[in-house]
Formats: structure tokens, sequence, C-alpha cells
């Protein structure tokens, strides 16, 4: 059964840059050698996570990139803004306002401490048990 969790930011080192959890769970991922794609609200922040990436933790290196390339399918950490189709990974990072569309094991849900955002999540995490998906919640 997929599995959707929820990581709901609430650390002042993540409210001050929630891509910064982002960064954490990729460079996770990475570790335990689960690729996985992260869907981005906009260009703008697929090119900030990129950079970040770069910078987070002088002591690692996550290979990513954003996606489009030929080598997408061989990058551990691929970032897809709108718009640009890419293949199913069976780890997501979910940073958009809706349910991801196609196949996936497992979702995270980055969640802001914004109440916005956090409206947000609750409709989507309605719609993740509408579809049978296991849903959880963290608090960072």
């Amino acid at each position: 059964m997929p599995r959707a969790d929820f990581y709901l930011i609430d650390k002042p080192r993540f409210r001050e840059q929630p891509l910064l959890l982002v960064c954490e769970l990729a460079k996770k991922a990475f570790a335990t050698q689960q690729p996985v794609l992260v869907l981005t609200r906009d260009f703008a922040q697929a090119e900030a996570l990129d950079e970040l990436l770069w910078a987070f933790d002088d002591d690692a290196f996550i290979p990513h990139q954003l996606a489009g390339d030929d080598d997408d399918a061989l990058t551990a950490v691929l970032i897809a803004p709108p718009g640009i189709d890419t293949a199913d990974r069976p780890l997501l990072i979910n940073l958009r306002e809706t349910c991801p569309p196609g196949r996936y094991e497992r979702v995270l849900e980055v969640v802001a401490a914004d109440p916005a955002e956090r409206d947000g999540s609750r409709v989507r995490w309605r719609e993740y048990q509408r579809l049978g998906v296991e849903v959880n919640k963290f608090d960072m």
C-alpha cells in the first residue's frame, strides 16, 4: 500500500528555510540508495533547491539535477518543476499544492509552518485517505 508522510515544520531551523528539510530528506534517501523525485511548486523553487543541495552540508555530496536531461534516470535526486515530465520513482517529495499523480510507494509532504500551507496539507491528507493511501504525521 502506498504511504504519505507529512512532515510539519516546527523547529526554528526549518521554519526559516523549509527547503533545508527537503535537503535533509534527500540526503537520507541518497544514503539508503533510494532515488527520489522532488516535485516543486515552480521553477524558482526548483532552482533554489538545486543551489541549496550544493551548499547545505559541507560534508555531503548528493547527486542531483533539474529534470529534463537525457541522464535523468541516472540521477539520485531529480528536481521537477511543473511542466517537466519525468518517470515515476518509488520515493517522491511533494512540494506542490495537490496530490501527485503517478505511481509511488511513498510520498513525503513537507509542510511549512505557514497557516495557508497547513490548510492545504489537510486537503491533501483527506485526498490521500480517499485514495486508500496510508497517511502519517511527523512534527519537525
